[in-house]
């Protein structure tokens, strides 16, 4: 698992005024949320956001989004509440973790769907704030990146 200071290098190379104690303070929070959860490859399940957000720092993306990224998972996998995100990190960030957890439950609901149609619904529930759609295009890819422990049907 990468430490946050690789995050915050990442991020401060096009955002040299990047609020790195808040990046921390989004690391630790993740981190600690996530503290017994593993992958599927049995490392840190906290692995997974890190890579999110730097898949997002090398889009060069917000310091919200970035926040976002650390925490995207944490309403949807553990007893965070988006209560507790926006007490600590803003309206803002609360605002895209749920983007990021409706997204995550309309997918869950509609796997059977046609693919065109479940595309259709994704975008258009994105577009409140198109950061949703990012961190959630990050998420898929770092999960495609990851593939090789899971089962072939899980593939």
């Amino acid at each position: 698992m990468r430490p946050v200071e690789d995050l915050c290098q990442a991020v401060q190379a096009y955002d040299p005024d990047v609020n790195v104690e808040a990046l921390g303070r989004a690391y630790s929070f993740g981190k600690n949320a996530h503290q017994d959860q593993t992958r599927a490859n049995g490392q840190p399940y906290f692995g997974h956001p890190i890579e999110v957000a730097l898949i997002c720092a090398h889009m060069r993306l917000d310091e919200a989004t970035i926040i976002t990224a650390l925490l995207h998972d944490t309403v949807e996998d553990t007893p965070v509440t988006t209560q507790q995100i926006e007490a600590r990190f803003g309206a803002d960030v609360a605002s895209l973790v749920h983007g990021v957890t409706k997204l995550s439950e309309f997918e869950l609901k509609s796997k059977h769907s046609k693919q065109a149609e479940n595309f259709q619904k994704l975008m258009v529930s994105a577009s409140d704030d198109v950061r949703i759609l990012l961190v959630k295009l990050a998420d898929r890819l770092h999960n495609m990146r990851t593939l090789a422990p899971l089962r072939a049907d899980k593939r």
